[in-house]
């Protein structure tokens, strides 16, 4: 009896929904339209986006909340290299995703034909594996591994590539299990060495960050660090991996560090890393560790044995995924007996008064006020995003994340990231308040996707700060040419009316009393909504103004 054949697009979706795909994020096109039409009677929602570097970003937004591959299709040529924005933070982000891309005929490559592009090469040193599906009986083979590779060790992103001719065609549908990532787990051998090096620490801190994290993990680390009163930071954007309530949290390592952590993380005898890989901006420029053997005593937790060693050669390397070190770090601290707690108290003591500051900064609208209504009023779970910008600064400093997934920011510091995150991160958590902020410059890249927001009735709270100007980069222009502005000034639109067009209800902000209300209404109501606030171009950073900055430039070079 001849098995029933089915077509190529249909076999792409049920492949997909055998691996628990819960969304695809796309922007249609002809190159892929048996996909598309799979997706019609498909069970798994598509979310359409306007831009492909939205619609990646919306993807690589959803594996970092899942833990599981956020899902992009895009056309040939310009819709790849737009999505490649995404994609690379992805890469950087350690982020599983995977990114179907339409591909011209077979028979017509290399003959520069509409929209050619060799993916491999485009992609090849950016995702962790670039593909090309040759014909449609290995789509549930390429599929099933692409999620493997996208979820195991570091994880990253997937390319695979639709050629056209590969997509008129039929192929008998084969069963492929739901694929998990790969776990990994230190040896008896090593637990022993840990518990010895800790043991013998007078001095220890926890960094953590990276990815295959969850909040099963996120608990057990924090009884293990309550128990043995062992401080923890957490790496450049991953601050959602530690209560900030807690008395054992001790800061954030990135940019802008506090000057009393950094000092902290100097002076210590033993650095306990877990997942973070501590790269240009957790490691100051790579200035905080020795490269390569530290100064202090590194024990240093990985998922990807490749990492180990890298930049920093570890005392003790584990080749491990978060979940797995920290079962077995919890089980560790119920029979180890430190006597930390003087050092603990002093690092939360240094934290305090760095988030607590309340700097003053030009202008009528303070930021830190800003802050504290956030605080006040929005739910602790509420999940917050942000691109790149020097606005996001406050986020990082003054909010107190409380539990795991209530972050979306990029490592890779790729502007215009919030807002394609937080219509994610809605659509994944429709029950929870999602807060985007954005600068004016940021929020500019991806607009678009208001759009978006409001098609998918993803009620989300937009902050725009606008400073008119692309302010970090006027910063450090300042700092290294004073007085010589070139081309980071912005002559915005009326935001407001433009978020109202889209079908938010927009509010102008001047002053922080003025946020509290629009704040309230936003939270309130049962739509999406925009908060435009008028920053005073001055207040560049929480430290210091935009002329404060330029005067001493000045004064160092005359």
């Amino acid at each position: 009896m001849q098995e029933q054949q089915q077509a190529a697009g249909h076999l792409i979706v049920e492949a997909l929904a055998a691996q628990g795909a819960e969304r695809v994020f796309c922007v249609p096109g002809e190159s892929y339209l048996p996909v598309l039409d799979g997706l019609h009677d498909a069970s798994i929602p598509v979310t359409v986006c306007r831009q492909e570097g939205g619609a990646a970003m919306m993807a690589e937004a959803h594996g970092k909340l899942t833990g599981r591959p956020g899902i992009c299709m895009v056309t040939r040529g310009p819709g790849a290299t737009n999505a490649a924005a995404g994609v690379h933070v992805a890469q950087q982000d350690r982020t599983p995703m995977i990114l179907f891309v339409g591909q011209i005929d077979s028979q017509m490559r290399e003959r520069d034909a509409f929209q050619e592009v060799d993916y491999r090469q485009m992609f090849g040193k950016m995702a962790k594996w670039v593909a090309e599906i040759d014909h449609a009986s290995r789509i549930p083979e390429f599929i099933a591994r692409a999620y493997r590779i996208a979820m195991s060790g570091n994880p990253g992103p997937v390319v695979l590539a639709l050629p056209e001719d590969m997509l008129q065609q039929s192929a008998s549908p084969k069963p492929v299990v739901r694929v998990e990532p790969v776990a990994a787990a230190l040896s008896n051998l090593q637990q022993a060495e840990l518990e010895a090096k800790l043991s013998a620490a007078k001095r220890p801190l926890a960094i953590v960050g990276g990815a295959r994290w969850s909040a099963a993990a996120v608990a057990s680390l924090q009884k293990s660090a309550e128990k043995l009163n062992l401080p923890v930071a957490c790496g450049f954007r991953r601050q959602m991996l530690f209560d900030h309530t807690h008395p054992c949290y001790a800061g954030d390592v990135g940019i802008g560090i506090n000057p009393a952590l950094r000092a902290a993380i100097e002076a210590a005898d033993l650095l306990l890393v877990i997942g973070e890989e501590l790269s240009e901006m957790p490691s100051q420029s790579y200035e905080l560790l020795d490269i390569p053997v530290p100064e202090q005593q590194l024990l240093h937790v990985l998922p990807d044995p490749l990492a180990l060693g890298r930049l920093y050669q570890p005392d003790l390397a584990i080749c491990a995924d978060p979940a797995s070190f920290c079962a077995a770090l919890e089980t560790i601290a119920q029979s180890l007996e430190t006597n930390w707690q003087e050092w603990r108290d002093a690092r939360r003591t240094d934290y305090e008064a760095w988030s607590g500051a309340r700097p003053q900064i030009p202008g009528s609208l303070q930021m830190r006020e800003v802050m504290e209504v956030i605080a006040c009023h929005a739910p602790t779970d509420t999940i917050i995003t942000n691109g790149a910008g020097n606005y996001a600064t406050w986020v990082h400093r003054f909010h107190r994340f409380r539990s795991f997934g209530s972050q979306l920011a990029p490592t890779s510091g790729s502007m215009g990231y919030g807002l394609p995150a937080a219509i994610a991160a809605k659509l994944q958590h429709p029950d929870r308040q999602v807060l985007c902020f954005a600068g004016d410059g940021c929020l500019q890249m991806t607009i678009q996707e208001l759009a978006t927001a409001a098609q998918e009735q993803a009620n989300i709270i937009v902050i725009a700060v606008d400073n008119g100007m692309y302010g970090t980069i006027r910063m450090h222009q300042e700092r290294t040419y004073p007085g010589r502005v070139s081309a980071t000034t912005l002559q915005n639109p009326d935001f407001g009316s433009i978020a109202t067009a889209y079908g938010f209800a927009a509010h102008r902000v001047e002053t922080a009393a003025q946020f509290e209300g629009a704040l309230k209404t936003a939270l309130a109501h049962n739509r999406p909504s925009f908060l435009h606030l008028l920053l005073d171009p001055e207040a560049i950073t929480p430290a210091a103004s935009l002329s404060q900055i330029r005067t001493a430039a000045q004064q160092k070079n005359p």
